[in-house]
């Protein structure tokens, strides 16, 4: 009932003035704004953002919780000041968490009344915060169209049944290859076999978390062989068939031969950026969120690529991997839905992506702030465009990552003696 009322607040605080009225789709005008049919829009839109600012007589209080990097802590908190001086006429309080992206969904749904007004998560928690009823639709926009300003399948990730439930802010969930270009080529990392090769050679190490069952799907998603979660909530994964091209065994043992290598190094971001600091580990597979780190590391041998080749049954199989985006979502409970709309604009807008961007490393979402030459031409960006040929969106069940994650250890250590059961045993556990 107090969702439904929340809907009711949002339509008569930011109305947009036509005969469709709240309930439609209506939205502003793209940031270009050099259309003349867009003028009507245009109009309506402002209209709407005066009627909120005139019927604002107490201070609006808000929360935003973001990723609790420094990084991101502290872009939000400039972005946040700007948002203010934007509306002077508004006295705002509002304050900025820390919320890790695996955990958000979890934490809102928790205690959703409570939960912050504005939040940023990961693409895959979308359908389970939208079935919990704890997301606002985005019926109306007021200073830019999302649908216009993203790629369609990022608005088709956003989006639940063919409404639209959140803004779309980072499209770089996903992983690659850093390098230090000046021990390693071009060549060696292209495949594991000549990575591992080079690595040794120099006594250095190369880094994965094999260990974790975000990176561990690369290998068998490379193999062609299935993870995904089903219409009915249970996953569906065949990483233990033994009627593939490749089978499940095979990839198994694929991978216990890369972590056989003395230059091999299984171990966690942060245990890889220091590795890499301290000028021991000269690769790394990691993601957009660590771009900083390693630049410091490698300084001008700083490099990326796409996931490497691995070895199975004697050929050559591309590493396939994850991908995914950043969100922000407005809360269907805030008390201040209509200003809560209105800084979730703001934040994922054109200009503030590219800030976002610039300060974590991550690629924006709207496609004109990716396409700046000074985030187009970053390394690591053109390493995860190049791995997104090879890359899946992410959607599994909460069972998967438990069982996966103890697989990954096992295959790291290489102490099973059945690797049919091994597999067998962790599907089982994934599917239940």
């Amino acid at each position: 009932m107090k969702k439904k009322l929340v809907s009711i607040i949002v339509c008569a605080a930011i109305s947009v003035v036509s005969l469709a009225g709240c309930g439609s789709a209506a939205s502003a005008a793209n940031e270009n704004g050099n259309s003349s049919e867009n003028t009507g829009t245009e109009t309506k839109a402002e209209d709407a953002v005066s009627n909120l600012i005139a019927a604002t007589k107490t201070p609006v209080e808000l929360t935003l919780w973001c990723p609790e990097t420094q990084e991101y802590q502290s872009v939000m908190a400039e972005l946040v000041d700007e948002f203010k001086k934007k509306y002077p006429e508004v006295d705002f309080n509002i304050t900025i968490g820390s919320e890790s992206d695996a955990e958000c969904k979890n934490d809102v749904l928790s205690d959703v009344e409570e939960a912050a007004d504005v939040f940023i998560f990961p693409d895959d928690q979308l359908p389970d915060l939208v079935k919990a009823g704890a997301l606002q639709k985005i019926e109306a926009t007021y200073t830019y169209d999302p649908k216009q300003t993203n790629a369609p399948q990022i608005v088709e990730a956003a989006s639940e049944n063919g409404d639209l439930y959140a803004y779309p802010l980072t499209a770089s969930n996903g992983y690659f290859l850093f390098y230090d270009k000046t021990k390693l080529s071009e060549e060696d990392v292209k495949s594991w076999d000549s990575l591992l090769e080079a690595a040794e050679k120099q006594g250095k190490t190369v880094g994965m978390e094999v260990s974790g069952a975000w990176f561990l799907y690369g290998f068998f998603a490379g193999a062609g062989l299935d993870m995904k979660v089903g219409d009915d909530g249970k996953n569906i994964c065949n990483w233990n068939a033994t009627d593939t091209k490749y089978k499940g065994s095979d990839v198994a043992s694929a991978i216990t031969e890369i972590c056989k290598n003395p230059a091999m190094k299984n171990c966690v971001n942060e245990d890889a950026q220091s590795f890499a600091l301290n000028g021991q580990m000269i690769a790394d597979v990691n993601g957009a969120w660590a771009i900083n780190a390693f630049k410091k590391a490698y300084g001008d041998g700083y490099a990326a690529a796409k996931l490497p080749t691995f070895t199975v049954n004697g050929e050559q199989v591309q590493m396939g991997s994850f991908a995914g985006y950043k969100f922000v979502g407005v809360n269907a409970y805030s008390k201040n839905p209509g200003w809560a709309m209105l800084l979730s604009e703001f934040i994922t807008d054109k200009t503030s992506q590219e800030k976002i961007s610039l300060a974590t490393g991550e690629a924006p979402a709207n496609t004109e702030a990716a396409e700046s030459s000074e985030i187009s031409s970053e390394p690591a960006l053109e390493a995860l465009a190049e791995q997104a040929k090879y890359s899946s969106l992410q959607r599994v069940g909460d069972n998967y990552w438990e069982p996966a994650a103890s697989l990954g250890q096992s295959l790291v250590e290489g102490k099973y003696s059945d690797v049919q059961k091994l597999l067998d045993d962790a599907v089982a556990g994934i599917t239940q």
